[in-house]
């Protein structure tokens, strides 16, 4: 819901926006449960396209599942 627009979720195809990575790929940037305390805290990124928003400890567990 709040990804999709401009991340690409699926294995495969590029993200919609250029700028932001493909999911598949987080884990190359850093362990993907390094994101569980940045979500619970709030994504907050230095580019004015990126949304602030917090998940829940359930949406943040479903996403890390997600992403594993």
């Amino acid at each position: 819901m709040n990804c999709a627009a401009c991340h690409a979720i699926a294995h495969v195809g590029e993200s919609p926006l250029r700028i932001a990575p493909p999911f598949r790929t987080l884990d190359e940037r850093s362990p993907v449960e390094n994101l569980a305390e940045a979500l619970s805290e709030g994504i907050i990124t230095g580019h004015p396209t990126m949304p602030e928003f917090r998940l829940d400890v359930a949406q943040i567990n479903d996403f890390i599942a997600y992403l594993t």
